[in-house]
Formats: C-alpha cells, sequence, structure tokens
C-alpha cells in the first residue's frame, strides 16, 4: 500500500535523576558527597532509507518514545544515556510542525536529523560541593524529553514525470519503455498513486520515471487527485507532457496542452519553467494525423514526439530525448 503522508508523535526521553549520597569512612563520620549525574534520555531521529518507498508503517504506529535515561548513583557512577529511536522513512521524505514549518528535507541516502531531543540529567550532589557548601544534601531530577506533534510527507525521487490527462495512455508508456507494471484499463484513474519504473538509457546509465496519477482541470486547487498528484513532480528534472492525439471520448490535444501548462503554472512557476517534452500519443488511431497537424500549426515552436505506446512505436525517441535531457539539465533535485 502506497502511503505519501503520515502524522506522528515523538518523545525524547526523560532525563535521569541525580544521585545525592555521601561516602564515609573511618576517618570522615560525616561523609564526602559521591552522588553521580543522571544519563542524558534518548533522541528520536528521523533518517532517510533508500530501501523504503511508502510511509505505511506510520499509518499503523503513530506514537513513538524514545528510552529513558539511567538514573545517576553513588560512588560517582553516572547513569547511562537512554536509547535513541531512529524512524526511518523514504528518501524525499519532508518532515514539517503541525503549523507547516519545514524542519527537514531529506533527500539524500542516510540524511538524518533529531525530531525529539531527550531531557538532560539531573546533577548528583557532588556537583554543588564548593568550598562554602561542602556537603550538599540534595540532586536534581532530570527533565522531560522534547515532544512534538510530526507531518511526514513523501514527494517522489524522480528523474522524469509523466503527465496526462486520465486515460491519455501513460500507464501504458511506462510499462511499454520500463519494467514497471502499472495497471493498464480502457476507463480513466486506473492509476491511483504513484507508479516508478526504471529506464534503461543508451549510456548504460537508467533514470527513474513517475507515473503519476492523471491531471484534470483545477488540480492546483486540489480538485480530483491535486496535490496528491503535483507534489510528486516537484523533485523532477524533466516533465513528459502526454497527449491524447487521437482525441478518444471526444478531447482536444490543444485545450488538453494547454490546460496542463495552465496547472502547472498555477500550482508552481518554477515547475512549470521545468524543461519537458511534447509526446503524441496514439498515433495508430485514424484520426491522430489530423489532430497532430492541427497542433502543430497552433504550437509551431513545441516539440512534438509522435508515438502509439500500445504498438511500440516511435519509444526509441523518447528515450533518446530523455537521456539528452538528463545529460543537459542533471538529475533529479532535492
Amino acid at each position: 500500500m502506497f502511503i505519501d503522508t503520515a502524522t506522528i508523535t515523538v518523545q525524547g526521553g526523560q532525563g535521569g535523576r541525580g544521585c545525592a549520597s555521601f561516602y564515609k569512612t573511618r576517618y570522615n563520620r560525616h561523609g564526602s558527597p559521591d552522588g553521580g549525574n543522571g544519563g542524558k534520555g534518548g533522541d528520536v531521529i528521523i533518517q532517510a532509507d533508500h530501501n523504503l518507498a511508502t510511509l505505511c508503517d506510520y499509518i499503523y504506529q503513530s506514537h513513538y518514545d524514545a528510552g529513558a535515561g539511567a538514573n545517576g548513583s553513588s560512588a560517582n557512577k553516572h547513569g547511562k544515556r537512554g536509547e535513541d529511536v531512529v524512524l526511518r522513512v523514504p528518501v524525499g521524505t519532508v518532515v514539517r510542525t503541525e503549523d507547516g514549518e519545514v524542519l527537514a528535507d531529506l533527500c539524500a541516502d542516510g540524511q538524518r536529523m533529531t525530531a525529539a531531543r531527550g531531557g538532560s540529567g539531573g546533577f548528583g550532589n557532588v556537583h554543588f560541593k564548593s568550598s562554602t557548601n561542602r556537603s550538599p544534601r540534595y540532586a536534581e531530577p532530570g527533565q522531560p524529553g522534547e515532544r512534538r506533534t510530526l507531518v511526514l510527507e513523501l514527494k517522489i525521487m524522480a528523474d522524469v514525470g509523466l503527465v496526462g490527462f486520465p486515460n491519455a495512455g501513460k500507464s501504458t508508456l511506462i510499462s511499454a519503455i520500463t519494467r514497471a507494471h502499472s495497471k493498464i484499463a480502457s476507463y480513466p484513474f486506473t492509476t491511483l498513486q504513484p507508479v516508478l519504473g526504471l529506464l534503461e538509457l543508451p549510456d548504460f546509465t537508467t533514470a527513474v520515471i513517475a507515473d503519476i496519477p492523471g491531471i484534470v482541470s483545477g488540480a492546483h486547487r486540489n480538485v480530483g487527485l491535486g496535490h496528491d498528484f503535483l507534489k510528486h513532480i516537484e523533485r523532477c528534472t524533466m516533465l513528459l507532457l502526454l497527449l491524447d492525439m487521437a482525441g478518444v471520448d471526444q478531447r482536444d490535444p490543444c485545450g488538453d496542452y494547454l490546460v496542463l501548462l495552465d496547472e502547472l503554472q498555477a500550482y508552481s512557476a518554477e515547475l512549470a519553467a521545468r524543461p519537458r517534452v511534447v509526446i503524441a500519443n496514439k498515433m495508430d488511431l485514424p484520426e491522430a494525423q489530423e489532430h497532430l497537424r492541427n497542433f502543430s500549426a497552433r504550437f509551431p515552436d513545441v516539440r512534438v514526439l509522435p508515438i502509439s505506446a500500445r504498438d511500440g512505436i516511435g519509444l526509441d525517441h523518447v528515450v533518446a530525448a530523455i537521456a539528452a535531457m538528463l545529460a543537459e539539465y542533471g538529475r533529479a533535485r532535492g
């Protein structure tokens, strides 16, 4: 199950108590203070792990406590530090407060942040010994750990974002050029969650392609799958805008293209400025040729690659275009 948002509560460990004790000898009946300090409470740490792809673990368990620090003891023995709790999340996870403040963007494997700090341990009475107070009989309690409620949001790390209206053929395309097994059917919204595919490029490197749930008009206002769609292409280096050039279901390829641009621009001007290639799909259907001529006449400066994802026509040009753009603009950004 793909889960890309979760809310968790984290609690740093309680600090250990300091100890108030005295070491008495035959020659020192009143004794000397020898109480050790309490141990610091453990921290709750969030760490990015490339082996994970979803936040589903944090749906079933949402509260995490770090270990408490041990109490100090006599003979100047300090308490042991509490055990840390490490929460592993997918690479690309953004950690926010409930108010929306971004605390960390974990976009590299192994990157970590301290989500809740443990409380400090209390001082034992030996800490308070001085020339004017030679027999302190008090020690400090440990401090409570930090408590926070955090929102985890996963934004997929992919090189290429596949953008298009429902039923444009995105699932067919990603299944044809990668080994991803995306659901394919003749009705809209067959893809309800992002699907990642690994594309092998001519230079023997690979690129990650994200097949995103279909966009609809008003997606920037969270209409349809809205932000659930758009947030997953924020990190992509380039975008493939897939159009149903055959106009199945009375669609207008020119109108669809303008709506896609408007939705990207309304959501993020920076996202709309990403390098992109327009893919004219379903060219095996007779209506597609006329629609392609009309599209090229209306948008003469737009680069269009005609393909048939179902029949495997033109896919080599798509792969070549992806390789060229990634070589020019780099890979997925954090």
